[in-house]
Parts: structure tokens; C-alpha cells; sequence
């Protein structure tokens, strides 16, 4: 599981990086300043939606991976209990 956000972090981390070079970059060019800041509005608004894709991602595979391992641990149990049930059996006919 921590490979899974340890990837969603780097991904976030890309794209902060990626907005922050290009805010200064746009800062420094020569372009009005209503057009720039409708311009930065627009690509904050597509980063906050791609981040929200990312986080919603990594909540999908972490209830996934949460119900795979609780169902392995519930069969892990319940072999356990059939093995035990067994061996009581065995002990009685003995």
C-alpha cells in the first residue's frame, strides 16, 4: 500500500512543481495581467481537478487492497478454525 501513495505523492508533487514553474514563468512573460491571471485561474482549477482524480484513485485502491486482505485474513480463520475442528475430531476417535 505505501507504494500506491508513495506514487500518488510524487504525482502530486510533479504537478505542484509543474504549476509553480509555470506561474513564474507566465509572471515573467509579457502578456496583460487579465489575461495572465485568467490564464493561471484556468490551470489551478485543471490541477485542483487532476489532484482530486489522483486522491480519489488512491482511495479506490486502498479500500481494495483493504477488502483483499480482509478477506484473506477471514480465510486464513476459517481454515484455521476447519484444521482445529479437525484435530479435535481426531483426538476424540483416537
Amino acid at each position: 500500500m505505501s507504494r500506491d501513495s508513495s506514487g500518488g505523492s510524487v504525482m502530486l508533487a510533479f504537478m505542484m512543481g509543474a504549476m509553480a514553474g509555470a506561474a513564474v514563468a507566465l509572471l515573467f512573460a509579457p502578456a496583460a495581467g487579465e489575461e495572465t491571471r485568467g490564464y493561471l485561474g484556468r490551470r489551478a482549477r485543471e490541477s485542483r481537478d487532476r489532484a482530486r482524480d489522483v486522491a480519489r484513485d488512491a482511495a479506490d485502491q486502498s479500500r481494495e487492497f483493504y477488502q483483499r486482505q480482509r478477506d484473506s485474513v477471514s480465510t486464513a480463520i476459517e481454515r484455521g478454525r476447519e484444521a482445529f475442528q479437525q484435530a479435535r475430531e481426531e483426538g476424540r476417535n483416537a
